[in-house]
């Protein structure tokens, strides 16, 4: 991303991190800086920050089995793009496990934690808040579906003291192999 920064907007390394920082606090993603403050396209962006390897990325299949199990929809929500979120799925071997896939694209290009964006993403899948969770390895990222009623769950290294928080774990496999038993 910073590499990207720099080459649109021909700034130094110092100059581009500090910008990205700025975007993610102010507008929640680097992207959302850029189309607010730059007026950037997000298709090239998306593209190329999502021009990965994921050979780093290890299959978990007793985490596949878990996610399985779970009742009701299953979707991934990510601030990245639909592909993108695709194959980050593909390389952990959960290919098959969730419902529907939506990127920031989807949501208009309005990243989380917009409460706007969740509300878009919601009502396209047909979601009931009421009757869902979602979990976050960000913690800004739940408290508009904890206003919207769902449970939240943040998936970190640490626990974030936050009311809207309902459960925490560092160890999502863990953690849902005790939820489904």
């Amino acid at each position: 991303m910073t590499d990207w920064v720099m080459a649109s907007l021909n700034v130094d390394r110092p100059e581009a991190d500090r910008l990205r920082r700025h975007y993610w606090a102010t507008h929640g993603t680097t992207l959302a800086g850029l189309m607010r403050e730059h007026q950037i396209d997000p298709a090239p962006y998306l593209t190329d920050v999502h021009d990965i390897n994921f050979d780093a990325l290890i299959p978990d299949p007793t985490l596949a089995t878990h996610i399985r199990a779970l009742p009701g929809r299953r979707i991934v929500y990510t601030n990245g793009s639909a592909p993108y979120a695709q194959q980050v799925i593909k390389a952990r071997g959960l290919d098959g496990v969730f419902d529907a896939v939506y990127g920031v694209e989807n949501a208009g290009f309005h990243p989380k934690p917009d409460r706007a964006a969740f509300e878009t993403i919601f009502a396209l899948d047909g979601l009931n808040p009421a009757t869902a969770a979602m979990f976050e390895d960000d913690t800004r990222n739940l408290a508009a579906p904890h206003a919207m009623g769902m449970q939240t769950v943040l998936v970190a290294p640490e626990p974030a003291p936050a009311a809207y928080i309902h459960h925490h774990t560092d160890d999502l496999t863990a953690f849902l192999g005790q939820l489904v038993g």
